[in-house]
């Protein structure tokens, strides 16, 4: 049975400063584009965040500097 997509294309939440559009028009093809849905659903969750929290860093914050993410490229 084949599957039919209603939606032609489906607008996210804004990236980094960039537009993301997921679109349904490439044919038979595979790609990473389920990575988003996730993030999207995390950052509505908060899972990586309560996971995070699970954790207690014991390093002595004067000898490095520790940042949890990429920030976003300036633009």
């Amino acid at each position: 049975m084949q599957t039919e997509c209603s939606a032609g294309a489906y607008e996210f939440p804004a990236s980094c400063g960039r537009r993301v559009v997921a679109r349904f028009d490439g044919g038979r093809m595979s790609s990473d584009g389920g990575v988003i849905l996730v993030k999207q659903a995390d950052d509505i969750l908060g899972l990586s965040r309560r996971f995070a929290a699970c954790f207690r860093d014991k390093r002595h914050p004067g000898f490095g500097a520790y940042r949890v993410g990429r920030p976003c490229p300036a633009a």
